[in-house]
């Protein structure tokens, strides 16, 4: 495994080494002593998995707020998407600065979201499928999230989406 900083303070890309013979391929995509190693949290409360049947699904941007902040860890395991994570640390060097990277279904790049950092994604094939491996059980209570199209941060997403939940939609302006 390869750990790629990214432009977000603790976000990183984790890229697979795969050995391959003529069975096909096997790499390692978590690690608890690799990522011990970095800085990263590893542990693992639950995993999920999302599926989204059209392209132009947009999903996001979701966290949660202390003291049930949560680290993931997204791979791609069908399909494809563009994935995009915002700093919405105060004290981060990295605050309100956005990243984001295609992911698809060869999984052999996954990233690394640390706590405090909001994610979500947008499909650009239909029937995406992704596998996320999630630090914190997920809590109503904590659960937050900031548009996809807020000023505040710029993204710039590579289409218009298409399918949007009322409750993406619906979220408000951010304030720090």
């Amino acid at each position: 495994m390869k750990f790629e900083s990214t432009a977000i303070h603790g976000a990183f890309l984790v890229h697979t080494d795969p050995i391959e013979d003529g069975r096909g391929s096997f790499a390692r995509s978590f690690c608890r002593r690799e990522f011990e190693r970095h800085g990263l949290n590893p542990n693992i409360a639950q995993c999920s998995i999302s599926i989204s049947r059209k392209s132009g699904t947009l999903r996001g941007m979701h966290y949660q707020v202390a003291p049930k902040e949560e680290a993931k860890l997204i791979r791609c395991v069908r399909g494809r998407l563009f994935d995009v994570i915002v700093d919405l640390r105060p004290k981060s060097p990295s605050f309100r600065k956005w990243f984001g990277v295609e992911l698809d279904g060869s999984g052999r790049k996954l990233i690394y979201v640390p706590e405090g950092v909001a994610h979500g994604f947008l499909t650009l094939e239909d029937d995406t499928e992704v596998f996320y491996q999630i630090s914190e059980f997920y809590d109503r209570e904590s659960s937050r999230g900031v548009r996809w199209n807020d000023p505040a941060f710029g993204i710039k997403w590579p289409c218009e989406p298409r399918v949007i939940s009322p409750r993406d939609k619906a979220y408000g302006d951010f304030r720090a």
